[in-house]
Parts: C-alpha cells; structure tokens; sequence
C-alpha cells in the first residue's frame, strides 16, 4: 500500500462517524478508531494490546462480534451492551486472502444519538401541532388550499389535517419519507397523495408489497434481470420494478419483510443512484422518490438483528406517523360516505344507510382500521336485500361486537362469554377460531389474509402465536 493510501484509509478511520475496529484473523485488535475510547471505556493504548476474546471474557464487548464473523466467517450485525452502559449496533465484515481469514472490519454506532434525534423530532412535531391548533381559529391560505388539495383523502380531524399540510410541505422535495401505523390506517392512500402532490406527479407511482413477494423471486422483481439470467427467465429479459419507477415514486410497504440481503442491495441503489440487473455486469442510473411504510416497530427490529441500523437512516428522512381510526372517529363520516358512493356506483344500486347504523359505526374499535371499515360496509351493503341498509340484516352480530374479525359464516350464532373470562380473552378466543376455521377451510394464507382483509405477514404472525397451521 502507498503512503498516500495509508494517509486515505487513516483518515477515514478517525473521521468516520461510526467506530471501526480492525482486528486480525485470530482475534488480536489491529488498529481502532479515536472514538471507541469513550463508547467502551477502554483507553485506546489497552484495546490495542488485546484481544477480542479478552475483551468479551472482561466484559468489554457484550457480545464480541468479531468472534461471531470468525465462527460463521460470513457477514454479521447484532446489538451489544458496552462495558459503559451504552447500547451499539454493530457490523462486520470478513476479509479473506486466498480462502484464509486475514482481517475483521467492524463499525459500531452508539444508539444514544438516535434517541436523541427521535426526541428532538417529537419535540419538533409537538411544537409544530400547538401551532396548527392555534391558528385554527383563522384559517390561513395554507389551510384553505389544503382543502382543494385533498382530492379523494377523507381527512377531517385535526391530527389528519396536520399530517397533510406536513406532507404538503415536504412533497416538493426528494426527501425519503417513511410512513408508521397500524395495518389499514391508510399510509398507501397518502403515500399516493404524496405523489400527486409532488413534482413527479406525471410520473408512475410503483406500489410494491414486499410481504407479498416471495424472497427467492424478490432480486429478480426489483432489480429485474437479463436474457438468460436463470432457468425460465424471459427472452427479452425484464426491467425491474425499480427501474419501472423512473421518474416518479417507489412506494415500498411493508418494508420490514425486506430480507436482510435486500436491505443491503437497497441501501447501496439509495446511496449510488444505480443497480445492476440480475445477469448483467453493467450498472443502470435510477431516479424515483423512495416512500416506505410499515406497521411494525423498525427500531426493535434494528435492535434485533433484522433490520440494517444505515438503511434506517437513510430512510427515516421524513418519518410520519398516522394515528389509527379508534384516535380520529371524525373521519368515519366522511370515509363511510365516500366508501358508499363508491359501492353504489360499483353495484348500480342507489343503497342509504339507516340511522341507527352509525351507533355502530361510531363506536366501534375497528382494529383493522379503514380497511376493516370498508370491508364492513360492503358486507353489509351486499347482506341488505333492500335498499337501506340495517345492521341486523347486513351482520347478525354487529352491534353486539362489531369489532370481531370476519367470521367464516355470518350465519354462526354469537360465541358467549366463558364465566370468568375477559375481553381480551374473549377476543383471543374468538380470532383463534376464526383462523383455526379458514386454515381448514382455505388452501394458504395469502388466501386467508385476502379473506380477512389484511396482510399476509399479519396472518403469519397470528397463526405462529396460536400454534396453527394450514391443513392443505
């Protein structure tokens, strides 16, 4: 290596935000960066003269991730615990000369400075919701034009509201912006909004469900492949769907499905603008505007290994949260109208719904959110044989529990209440049988998500919990 090299690399080192660790084939500490000193308390002088197997055995390194790499000898990220206190994310990598493990490069990140920044960022939000209540009195020009804006949203509350002037605000630029809430409240609704908003409105808007993608076809889907790339591969070849989002919006839900190898092809098209197809050795210049969502937590699943901690980064730009429909009951008219003109218009009917409905539909949980809502409306538009529609002919049950998953048969008498058992048990008891029905009834569980109206990872996770499993 030239001096020029080495000066390179020494700077990179001790300017690098993250802290480096490069250790020999056999565990001995070669050289660390500036910063590790105050992260595991170890001054820099007596890290270099160990170990990484003494700095676990002394507690230093909880666990040590180098050993981990030097077992599997492949590519590792976990959490550690430092002799401090401080909880890191931590990665690395094996270097190999000739198939023998020659060096170890790993790069941890206090996660300290990312509490900080979420509750800056909470702070920031609160100060920016005080605001748009107090000068809710007088409606701006900002608010007015929100209104004409909104095209098909139905937003009414005041929470909705701020969400879409934030959004409003931040559509004119290229920001990533990754959008939080329970399955169903409507982030793909706003995520398409978004792009109506912004300037790659004449552009497509590639709407992808990474739950819904099976991970051994998922390379191929994305980043698309060429003539002959594998066994059954088109003849002309095929262009991905990130190529597909050219010019316009790449809306990724369900981001926290993306397998671990996918976040990390992901993160490199982020930071390089660029991909290579499957097949091919020449890289291809991409440009879209990158919208995520998930209803799951991302930071736990950093913490857990499942999520990469720079793609969290690199994603949480704009991070908006929508609240779920049991917070904001004031938009369930609007929904409801909007979801019955739509039935109507679909079916050639003119239906109206009766008066006494709304106690239902107001008062309801509705823990599957609008999607639930819709679900539930047209159910019982399709149950009335007249023209107004009736909780009792639309669903037997509804007003005793219309929150209940959709069971196999509405014609099913209602389950009683065991003695001495809750409403949370109750409700457990009820969702178990509903699943333990349709896995007997249903041949996969996409079938089963499609019937219950949410997502197929959600069925995953409900199934895994009971301990059932499809019978075909």
């Amino acid at each position: 290596m030239s001096e020029i090299d080495r000066r390179v690399l020494r700077t990179i080192v001790e300017t690098a935000n993250d802290h480096f660790f490069i250790v020999s084939g056999d565990g001995q500490i070669v050289d660390i960066s500036p910063g590790a000193e105050a992260v595991y308390g170890v001054s820099r002088e007596e890290l270099l003269s160990s170990s990484v197997q003494q700095l676990q055995a002394a507690g230093v390194l909880k666990p040590s991730i180098t050993m981990e790499v030097m077992r599997t000898r492949r590519p590792a990220q976990l959490m550690q615990v430092t002799g401090t206190g401080r909880r890191v994310i931590a990665e690395a990598y094996p270097v190999f000369v000739d198939g023998k493990l020659e060096r170890i490069i790993s790069r941890s990140r206090d996660l300290t400075d990312l509490q900080l920044l979420q509750d800056e960022y909470a702070l920031l939000q609160k100060r920016f919701s005080e605001h748009l209540k107090r000068s809710q009195a007088a409606p701006d020009a900002e608010e007015q034009a929100l209104d004409d804006a909104l095209d098909n949203l139905q937003v009414r509350s005041s929470v909705m509201r701020e969400i879409a002037l934030l959004l409003k605000r931040v559509a004119p630029s290229d920001a990533n912006v990754l959008m939080l809430g329970e399955s169903g409240v409507g982030k793909s609704a706003f995520a398409k909004q978004l792009h109506r908003w912004s300037q790659r409105c004449d552009g497509p808007f590639i709407d992808v469900n990474c739950a819904a993608i099976p991970e051994n076809l998922f390379e191929s889907e994305m980043f698309g492949y060429q003539p002959g790339a594998f066994s059954g591969a088109a003849r002309q070849g095929k262009a991905g769907l990130l190529e597909q989002a050219e010019g316009g919006t790449l809306f990724l839900d369900e981001i926290g499905e993306l397998p671990l190898l996918m976040q990390t092809k992901l993160l490199k098209v982020i930071q390089d603008g660029s991909l290579t197809r499957l097949g091919d050795t020449r890289s291809r210049k991409v440009n879209f505007r990158l919208v995520v969502a998930t209803n799951q937590d991302l930071g736990k699943q950093v913490e857990a290994g499942l999520f990469r901690l720079d793609l969290y980064y690199r994603l949480n730009v704009i991070p908006v949260t929508l609240p779920p429909l049991r917070d904001r009951r004031e938009d369930i008219p609007d929904l409801v109208e909007a979801c019955l003109n739509r039935l109507n218009q679909r079916y050639g009917r003119q239906k109206i719904l009766d008066t006494r409905v709304w106690s239902t539909l107001m008062g309801s949980e509705w823990p599957g959110n609008v999607r639930e809502l819709e679900n539930w409306l047209e159910r019982a538009w399709l149950s009335s044989p007249t023209d107004q529609i009736e909780v009792p002919a639309a669903l037997p049950h509804a007003e005793q529990h219309p929150a209940n998953l959709p069971s196999a048969s509405p014609a099913t008498s209602a389950v009683a209440l065991e003695p001495q058992e809750t409403l949370k048990q109750y409700l457990a008891r009820l969702e178990r049988e509903t699943l333990e029905e349709l896995c007997n009834t249903l041949p996969s569980t996409y079938a089963i998500a499609e019937r219950l109206g949410i997502s197929q990872s959600s069925v995953v996770r409900r199934l895994q919990r009971y301990g059932i499993k499809v019978a075909r």
